[in-house]
C-alpha cells in the first residue's frame, strides 16, 4: 500500500444503524473522517501538532456513491488515500468495502486549513502535508456542486437548535449532524423503504453552538431531493441527494 493510503477493519454496531438495521448516512460519514484521523495519527499528524501550527481541517465538499449501506454486524474495510492537494486546497478519496472486498461506497471530498485566529481558510502548513508523501498539483479533480432546490408550496422544514454535543473540536457543527438535520425533513416512510444512492454536497458557512438553523427539502424529481440548511438569510449547506428503492 502506497505511503498515501491506509485501511482499516470495522464492525458495523448497532449505533451505526436506523431503525432498518443499515448504516446511517450521518455514521458512514463519521466513519470516512474516522479512518482518515486514524491515518493521520499513523502518520504522526496528531490533532494537538496540527494545531500548535494554528490551523485545523475543514471538509467543503464531499462527493459519495452508495452501491448499498452495510448491515449491522456486517464486517467492513475502510480505506482512504490523500490523493492530492495544492497551495489551499486537498483532495481525499474514500472506500467501503465489505467483507469480499466489494465497494459498498466510494467517497471524494475537498478539505482546507482554517486559521484558527481568523476563522478563514489558511494555506495549507507543508508539514502536515509531507508524511503522506503526496505531491503537489495545480489543479484537483473537481466535485460535483449540488444544486439550488427553488423552495414549493410541498416543501418541507424543521427548525434545529445547535446544541453543546453537535461541536467538534473545531468549534463548528460536526458535519455528520448536517446529513441528520438533512434527512430527517423526510418522512419516515420514504427513509425506510428508499436508499441513497448519490450524494452531492457542499458546506458554504460556519454554524456554532447555540444558532438557530432551519433544515429544508424538496423534491425536485421522484428520486431526486434537494437540501438547504440555513442560518437566517444564510445558506450554511447545500445538498443533492439520489434515491432507489430499497430492494
Amino acid at each position: 500500500m502506497a505511503q498515501n493510503e491506509f485501511s482499516e477493519p470495522h464492525r458495523v454496531v448497532y449505533y451505526e444503524v436506523d431503525d432498518t438495521g443499515h448504516l446511517t448516512l450521518a455514521m458512514l460519514i463519521n466513519l470516512l473522517v474516522l479512518v482518515s484521523e486514524d491515518q493521520n495519527a499513523a502518520l504522526k499528524l496528531t490533532p494537538a501538532y496540527i494545531h500548535s501550527l494554528g490551523v485545523g481541517w475543514v471538509v467543503t465538499q464531499y462527493h459519495l456513491q452508495v452501491n448499498r449501506l452495510p448491515k449491522i454486524g456486517d464486517q467492513v474495510t475502510l480505506k482512504t488515500r490523500a490523493t492530492a492537494f495544492n497551495k489551499y486546497f486537498a483532495y481525499r478519496e474514500y472506500w467501503l468495502l465489505d467483507a469480499q472486498g466489494e465497494q459498498l461506497v466510494y467517497g471524494e471530498g475537498i478539505w482546507v486549513t482554517m486559521s484558527y485566529a481568523t476563522r478563514k481558510i489558511a494555506t495549507i502548513p507543508p508539514a502536515i502535508m509531507a508524511p503522506y508523501g503526496t505531491e503537489p498539483v495545480k489543479r484537483l479533480p473537481r466535485l460535483p456542486r449540488p444544486e439550488h432546490g427553488e423552495m414549493t408550496a410541498t416543501s418541507r422544514m424543521k427548525p434545529y437548535t445547535v446544541r453543546y454535543f453537535d461541536i467538534d473540536e473545531n468549534g463548528h457543527v460536526n458535519n455528520a449532524h448536517y446529513f441528520d438535520w438533512m434527512l430527517d425533513t423526510l418522512p419516515a416512510d420514504w427513509l425506510r423503504h428508499h436508499q441513497v444512492v448519490d450524494v452531492r454536497i457542499r458546506f458554504e458557512n460556519e454554524v456554532k453552538y447555540g444558532h438557530q438553523v432551519t433544515s429544508e427539502v424538496v423534491h425536485s424529481a421522484a428520486m431526486t431531493t434537494q437540501h438547504t440548511i440555513k442560518l437566517g438569510a444564510t445558506t450554511a449547506v447545500l445538498a443533492t441527494v439520489t434515491w432507489q428503492e430499497r430492494s
